[in-house]
């Protein structure tokens, strides 16, 4: 456990950074369950301000952005881009290529 402890207080360290954040985000947008994309957001949010500012700069109660963060969370794209935009950070969209050839 103490490494876990280790481990999360450098991962908030670390996500301080606006890079950093972003490249950790991309990682987690690369998984097929959208809970990780979630986790990894959340996760964003209490180190680059903690949930109450940002649900503050986002124009949310901070309950909402509980229950939007949540293992059960369901982010709308308007939501999801106001947390983004309150942790300093913005969406962006690129391709990547699949199988078959095309894209």
């Amino acid at each position: 456990m103490h490494t876990d402890v280790q481990h999360d207080d450098w991962l908030y360290q670390q996500l301080q950074d606006a890079g950093f954040a972003a490249e950790y985000l991309n990682a987690a947008s690369e998984d097929d369950d959208p809970e990780t994309y979630v986790s990894a957001l959340r996760k964003v949010a209490e180190a680059r301000g903690g949930m109450r500012v940002v649900a503050r700069n986002a124009g949310i109660s901070r309950e909402s952005l509980d229950r939007m963060l949540s293992s059960r969370g369901n982010p709308t794209l308007k939501t999801l881009a106001a947390v983004l935009k309150a942790t300093g950070l913005k969406m962006v969209i690129s391709s990547h290529s699949h199988p078959g050839g095309n894209s």
